[in-house]
Protein backbone atom coordinates (compact mmCIF):
# COMPACT_ATOMS: atom_id res chain seq x y z
CA UNK A 1 0.00 0.00 0.00
CA UNK A 2 1.51 3.19 -1.11
CA UNK A 3 1.40 6.22 1.16
CA UNK A 4 1.55 10.24 0.32
CA UNK A 5 2.29 10.87 3.89
CA UNK A 6 4.96 13.71 4.61
CA UNK A 7 8.28 12.32 7.11
CA UNK A 8 8.40 14.56 10.16
CA UNK A 9 11.60 15.33 9.31
CA UNK A 10 9.88 17.29 6.07
CA UNK A 11 7.22 19.21 8.14
CA UNK A 12 8.36 22.96 7.92
CA UNK A 13 5.79 24.77 10.52
CA UNK A 14 5.63 28.43 9.81
CA UNK A 15 4.83 31.82 11.73
CA UNK A 16 2.82 32.67 13.26
CA UNK A 17 2.83 30.07 16.25
CA UNK A 18 -0.04 28.70 18.27
CA UNK A 19 1.13 26.46 21.22
CA UNK A 20 0.72 23.43 18.86
CA UNK A 21 2.87 24.24 16.31
CA UNK A 22 5.58 25.63 18.95
CA UNK A 23 5.70 22.71 20.68
CA UNK A 24 5.83 20.75 17.64
CA UNK A 25 8.72 22.76 16.15
CA UNK A 26 10.19 22.41 19.64
CA UNK A 27 9.87 18.55 19.21
CA UNK A 28 11.27 18.67 15.66
CA UNK A 29 14.36 21.18 16.86
CA UNK A 30 14.97 18.11 19.65
CA UNK A 31 14.97 15.11 16.62
CA UNK A 32 17.34 16.87 14.30
CA UNK A 33 20.11 17.42 17.10
CA UNK A 34 19.52 13.94 18.33
CA UNK A 35 20.14 12.62 15.40
CA UNK A 36 23.89 14.19 15.31
CA UNK A 37 24.15 15.28 12.02
CA UNK A 38 25.06 18.78 11.54
CA UNK A 39 24.22 18.29 7.57
CA UNK A 40 20.41 17.68 8.20
CA UNK A 41 20.51 20.28 11.44
CA UNK A 42 21.74 23.00 9.38
CA UNK A 43 19.02 22.70 7.03
CA UNK A 44 16.39 24.12 9.70
CA UNK A 45 18.26 27.29 9.56
CA UNK A 46 18.22 30.03 7.29
CA UNK A 47 21.39 30.04 4.76
CA UNK A 48 22.31 33.93 6.88
CA UNK A 49 21.08 32.05 10.25
CA UNK A 50 22.88 34.13 13.36
CA UNK A 51 23.49 32.37 16.62
CA UNK A 52 25.26 33.23 19.46
CA UNK A 53 25.94 29.75 21.20
CA UNK A 54 27.94 30.41 24.39
CA UNK A 55 30.92 32.74 23.82
CA UNK A 56 30.76 31.68 20.32
CA UNK A 57 28.92 33.37 17.21
CA UNK A 58 28.50 32.06 14.15
CA UNK A 59 26.67 33.08 11.06
CA UNK A 60 25.47 30.87 8.32
CA UNK A 61 25.15 27.29 7.93
CA UNK A 62 29.22 27.25 6.40
CA UNK A 63 29.65 27.88 9.88
CA UNK A 64 26.96 25.62 11.71
CA UNK A 65 27.97 22.46 10.23
CA UNK A 66 31.35 22.39 10.81
CA UNK A 67 30.48 23.69 14.43
CA UNK A 68 27.94 21.09 15.11
CA UNK A 69 30.87 18.42 14.06
CA UNK A 70 33.29 19.39 16.34
CA UNK A 71 30.61 19.45 19.22
CA UNK A 72 29.27 16.06 18.31
CA UNK A 73 33.08 14.72 18.47
CA UNK A 74 33.78 16.64 21.62
CA UNK A 75 30.22 15.03 23.11
CA UNK A 76 29.99 11.50 23.23
CA UNK A 77 27.15 10.05 23.77
CA UNK A 78 25.20 12.90 23.21
CA UNK A 79 21.11 12.67 24.11
CA UNK A 80 19.00 16.15 24.27
CA UNK A 81 15.29 16.91 25.43
CA UNK A 82 14.03 20.59 25.20
CA UNK A 83 10.53 22.05 26.37
CA UNK A 84 8.81 24.67 25.44
CA UNK A 85 8.91 27.43 28.14
CA UNK A 86 6.88 30.63 25.72
CA UNK A 87 6.10 31.94 22.26
CA UNK A 88 5.03 34.44 19.84
CA UNK A 89 4.00 35.17 16.54
CA UNK A 90 8.04 34.40 15.37
CA UNK A 91 9.43 33.71 18.05
CA UNK A 92 10.16 30.07 20.86
CA UNK A 93 11.94 30.13 23.77
CA UNK A 94 13.20 26.68 24.94
CA UNK A 95 14.89 25.15 27.89
CA UNK A 96 16.86 22.37 27.65
CA UNK A 97 19.62 19.77 29.10
CA UNK A 98 21.37 17.23 27.59
CA UNK A 99 24.14 14.55 29.00
CA UNK A 100 27.26 13.53 27.32
CA UNK A 101 30.41 12.03 27.98
CA UNK A 102 33.96 13.42 27.20
CA UNK A 103 36.77 11.20 25.53
CA UNK A 104 38.12 10.63 29.15
CA UNK A 105 34.71 8.53 30.30
CA UNK A 106 33.54 11.67 32.51
CA UNK A 107 29.97 12.29 31.99
CA UNK A 108 28.51 15.35 31.93
CA UNK A 109 24.41 16.96 31.84
CA UNK A 110 24.32 21.08 30.04
CA UNK A 111 21.50 23.08 31.04
CA UNK A 112 20.33 25.90 28.96
CA UNK A 113 18.16 28.18 27.45
CA UNK A 114 17.61 28.98 23.93
CA UNK A 115 15.73 32.02 22.11
CA UNK A 116 14.72 31.14 18.58
CA UNK A 117 13.26 33.53 15.93
CA UNK A 118 12.09 32.39 12.71
CA UNK A 119 11.69 33.74 9.30
CA UNK A 120 8.62 33.45 6.94
CA UNK A 121 9.39 30.50 5.83
CA UNK A 122 9.49 28.23 9.21
CA UNK A 123 13.18 28.28 9.13
CA UNK A 124 15.14 29.68 11.92
CA UNK A 125 16.60 33.17 11.56
CA UNK A 126 18.40 33.74 14.83
CA UNK A 127 19.50 30.93 17.91
CA UNK A 128 20.25 32.55 21.16
CA UNK A 129 21.76 30.33 23.74
CA UNK A 130 22.77 30.18 27.43
CA UNK A 131 24.48 26.68 28.59
CA UNK A 132 26.24 25.86 31.63
CA UNK A 133 27.51 22.63 32.06
CA UNK A 134 27.49 20.36 35.03
CA UNK A 135 29.37 16.99 35.35
CA UNK A 136 27.73 14.04 37.06
CA UNK A 137 28.40 11.03 37.69
CA UNK A 138 27.11 7.89 36.40
CA UNK A 139 24.28 7.19 38.83
CA UNK A 140 23.16 11.11 38.09
CA UNK A 141 22.25 10.11 34.36
CA UNK A 142 18.93 10.40 33.77
CA UNK A 143 18.91 9.89 29.85
CA UNK A 144 18.73 6.44 28.81
CA UNK A 145 16.79 6.16 25.58
CA UNK A 146 19.04 4.19 22.54
CA UNK A 147 21.48 6.73 20.82
CA UNK A 148 18.35 8.76 18.26
CA UNK A 149 15.02 10.14 19.18
CA UNK A 150 13.77 10.36 22.20
CA UNK A 151 10.93 7.61 22.68
CA UNK A 152 7.42 9.30 22.71
CA UNK A 153 7.35 7.75 26.02
CA UNK A 154 10.56 8.93 27.69
CA UNK A 155 9.78 11.91 30.31
CA UNK A 156 10.71 15.49 29.45
CA UNK A 157 12.39 17.84 31.50
CA UNK A 158 9.56 18.90 33.54
CA UNK A 159 8.39 15.26 34.43
CA UNK A 160 12.26 14.03 35.63
CA UNK A 161 12.82 17.15 37.99
CA UNK A 162 14.91 19.36 35.83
Amino acid sequence: MQTNAVPASAIILTPPFTLDTAVQKVRLAEDAWNSRNPEKVSLAYTEDSLWRNRDQFLQGREQIVPFLSAKWGKEQEYRLIKEIWAHDQNRIAVRFAYEWRDHQGNWFRSYGNENWEFAPNGLMAKRHASINDLRITDDQRLFFWPQGRRPDDYPGLSELGL
